[in-house]
């Protein structure tokens, strides 16, 4: 049996980078965009639609939709999301000591709606218990991630908040997500 080649280090061989010379970017050789092009270029990658929840040093819920929602690490399970330093609840969720990370089934298009609009009470009317650190836990969510925040990253108009995962409800496994793609939601499908 041929055994791949495995490049030094993990990711390159030889030393070098794995992308040949004549394909990387950066330098004078870089093309000037504007932030339209830059956001439009972004939106070609499909994401999943999470709301993230906390709790202001005063107990008052917060919460909003988030799409910039990533894992970290396996050992010790870390994940991020990103939030706009101008978001009406960004200091509040910045300095809580957790969050709540609830992914969204595709039924659950109204909640993101909800959890995107500015101006108005998200959590008027909705049932929602407490998790750790005070974030509410809204009913429903295809899976929740609790997390203590254990990083703050500056990242230019956001703030990269890092989370060690504490406890976890992976719900169900048949449930379709809901996705972003191109400045839209959107069903995933099989």
């Amino acid at each position: 049996m041929r055994q791949s080649p495995t490049p030094s280090g993990g990711c390159a061989g030889r030393g070098g980078s794995a992308v040949p010379r004549h394909h990387r970017v950066g330098g004078s050789n870089m093309a000037s965009f504007d932030s339209r092009t830059f956001r439009d270029t972004l939106g070609q990658f499909l994401t999943g639609v999470t709301v993230v929840t906390a709790a202001a040093p005063d107990g008052t819920p917060l919460g909003l939709t988030v799409n910039s929602f990533t894992s970290v690490s396996l050992d010790p399970p870390l994940v991020l999301f990103c939030i706009d330093k101008s978001a009406g609840c960004y200091e509040g969720v910045v300095n809580a000591q957790g969050y709540a990370v609830h992914i969204l089934g595709g039924d659950q298009v109204d909640l993101a709606n909800r959890f995107a609009t500015k101006g108005t009470d998200r959590f008027a009317g909705l049932n929602y218990t407490r998790g750790f650190y005070g974030a509410p836990i809204l009913p429903g969510a295809m899976a929740l991630l609790e997390c203590r925040t254990v990083q703050r990253v500056d990242g230019g108009d956001h703030t990269i908040l890092i989370g060690q995962v504490e406890r976890l409800n992976p719900g169900s496994r048949t449930r379709k997500p809901l996705g972003y793609f191109r400045g839209r939601y959107t069903a995933i499908a099989d």
